[in-house]
């Protein structure tokens, strides 16, 4: 599997490499130009002598020759010697007051040839023109390097640029090559690492083969796969323990529970008994269907965390689910304390859901318990069904999939929900504990107070069955005043074919 890491990788060498280059090549050009231009700071040496040719005069009387102050001073400053040969004579008729004693004063047409292209007596030296003969200037030997033939082919000279920007982009390629070819070895190391690893969280098990340059760390990916590896083997065991403790639990206490369940039915209704014991035995019966439900719920939770949850599911009408639910609970005239209202609004007829209508039934009875479980003293319950903002115009009318069948299941919508909504004006909930609700998927609250609000296994079930729909569960405060909860569920759109 190809990584998209590894383009990005060497991607980010190339573009380092050429910035490198780019960055490298400007900064030779500017220390070229830098050195070039420190080289003579007082100008060209033979301009230097040219100037002494103009500037040099006859004195007045035609007995020497006079050089200004300032050419005076700028030769001692270089530590250079002049001398002017006679253009008649070949003889030297005037010189500087440091001209070396090993300089001769007299001179042949081919040494005045040679010192105008290099040197004498190892002196660089640099000819200029003067009225009475020929101005040479002398500079320390080790002042210039002067090149004696500077000839070269015209075609060359010509087509130099040419020939500069294909050995720079010969130089180029080569390097890139270079740098590519000591690279490849690294990349081939990094691409089955980068693999091993994004098969970590997968819980897929990884063998890298421990050789290159990042053995080590190849190294350290297998052990942390099969370290991994057995850690999820080791959390399956005790998951399927716990799942098949909770199962043969239930199952065991499900008999006794039914002989104690039968026995103080029948004492209830004895009339041999007196008032006390009838009363005492509706305890026992009332506890023991307590017992019972808890033992479901507890099943039932288990079944949906480990999806050993059948689920039938079929095309649903949320309103006519969560009102039937709602009925189940008027019907029960729970002393009067706990009035349900409906307050869906009467426009939504219809709320389309795929769902296991009993697990979805059972869900919303169990927030109609939470309700009353919480608020001893009695409160208002309220249910509503409705879509969330950006659904309500989705065109459900036009809906048409065969009900009560499998037949076009529905692609669910990702981004619109059917929300069952279900609250109360009770006590309600702290922000703190809303918050830790909301955020843990599993929750019980500590029962080392009694009089502490509770929420266990009925709003886990609640989250489970939500979850086991494609869908999630929402706890908050109510408008109302108390505890709200909401089912959100993916409407269904499937159409039957």
């Amino acid at each position: 599997m190809n990584m998209k890491s590894i383009p990005k990788l060497i991607r980010r060498f190339l573009c380092i490499l050429l910035l490198a280059t780019t960055l490298l090549f400007f900064l030779n050009i500017i220390v070229f130009f830098t050195l070039a231009s420190i080289q003579t700071p007082g100008g060209s040496p033979w301009t230097t002598a040219l100037e002494t040719g103009k500037a040099l005069q006859r004195s007045e009387d035609g007995s020497g020759y006079i050089l200004p102050e300032k050419i005076s001073s700028e030769l001692m400053n270089e530590h250079a010697w002049g001398i002017l040969i006679d253009s008649d004579t070949l003889r030297v008729v005037w010189h500087t007051d440091n001209l070396p004693p090993e300089i001769p004063l007299e001179y042949s047409l081919s040494d005045i040839a040679s010192l105008t292209r290099g040197y004498v007596m190892n002196y660089p030296t640099f000819p200029g023109e003067s009225k009475d003969g020929l101005v040479v200037l002398g500079y320390p030997k080790d002042r210039y390097w002067k090149h004696m033939y500077p000839n070269w082919d015209y075609h060359f000279i010509a087509n130099l640029p040419k020939y500069a920007l294909n050995v720079l982009l010969v130089n180029a390629i080569l390097v890139f090559l270079i740098y590519f070819t000591a690279n490849m070895k690294l990349l081939r190391s990094v691409r089955p690492i980068a693999e091993g690893i994004q098969k970590l969280p997968t819980k897929e098990p990884v063998l890298i083969k421990e050789k290159g340059l990042l053995s080590e760390l190849a190294a350290n990916i297998n052990q942390t796969s099969e370290i991994l590896q057995s850690q999820n083997y080791q959390l399956r065991k005790k998951e399927r323990a716990r799942a098949n403790w909770i199962a043969g639990v239930s199952h065991d206490i499900r008999t006794p529970l039914s002989v104690v369940m039968g026995y103080a039915g029948q004492m209830e209704c004895d009339p041999s008994l007196t008032k006390d014991a009838r009363q005492k035995s509706s305890v026992i019966l009332r506890q023991s269907e307590r017992i019972r439900n808890l033992i479901n719920d507890l099943n039932l939770a288990s079944k949906l965390e480990y999806d050993m949850q059948p689920l039938c599911r079929t095309r649903e009408n949320a309103v006519a689910l969560a009102r039937t639910a709602a009925v189940d609970f008027i019907n029960m005239d729970i002393g009067g304390r706990y009035p349900i209202e409906w307050t869906t609004d009467a426009e939504i007829s219809d709320c389309p859901v795929y769902v296991d209508k009993d697990l979805i039934k059972r869900a919303v009875s169990n927030l109609i318990w939470n309700c009353i479980n919480h608020n001893p003293d009695g409160c208002t319950i309220y249910i509503s069904v409705l879509a969330e903002a950006g659904c309500a115009n989705s065109g459900h009318n036009n809906l048409t999939p065969a009900a009560g069948t499998d037949a076009g299941r529905p692609d669910e919508a990702a981004n619109c929900n059917c929300v069952i909504r279900v609250e109360d004006n009770g006590t309600g909930i702290s922000e703190e504990e809303l918050s830790r609700l909301n955020s843990l998927p599993h929750y019980m609250m500590c029962d080392s107070e009694i009089k502490e609000q509770r929420h266990g296994l009925g709003l886990l079930i609640v989250r489970q069955i939500a979850a086991s729909h494609g869908g999630s569960m929402i706890l908050r405060q109510s408008a109302c005043g108390g505890f709200g909860a909401d089912i959100l569920l993916p409407l269904y759109t499937g159409q039957s074919n």
